[in-house]
């Protein structure tokens, strides 16, 4: 294990995002069918916001009550704007972070990826699972 390794080596490049103007029926259909847990919300080619699937599991809590989940879902997901969900504080790296650093920052915070920025523009994601998979591999 490399102590300088930048986190380009194991961040996923090929990133599924969300614009502003989507909405949250889309956001859980793009969690499912790829099976990811964060997609960054983009306005334009700008970042603004990080939207998690346990986000959208907090604001469906009717789904336990009810039997008819989609109706459910529905009626939640159009109380709400992917804005309103999604967590604007982002703190983000570069492609040239080590990888050491990520999980220094991700073992510290409440969140599990991070947007991975250079010059402004959005080139990967990276989350915990990615560290669990490049640390099993040092085995």
């Amino acid at each position: 294990m490399k102590k300088g390794t930048p986190v380009a080596k194991i961040m996923t490049k090929n990133v599924i995002t969300l614009s502003n103007k989507d909405n949250l029926d889309t956001a859980e259909m793009l969690f499912k069918t790829n099976r990811i847990r964060h997609i960054p919300v983009m306005n334009e080619d700008t970042i603004i916001g990080m939207l998690s699937y346990t986000d959208l599991l907090r604001i469906s809590f009717a789904d336990a009550v009810y039997e008819d989940e989609e109706t459910v879902d529905t009626i939640v997901y159009n109380m709400f704007t992917i804005e309103q969900v999604m967590a604007k504080n982002l703190v983000s790296v570069s492609s040239k972070t080590s990888i050491k650093e990520v999980a220094e920052i991700l073992s510290k915070k409440e969140f599990h990826a991070l947007p991975v920025i250079d010059n402004t523009k959005l080139v990967g994601i990276v989350t915990t699972t990615d560290l669990i998979n490049y640390l099993l591999e040092q085995f």
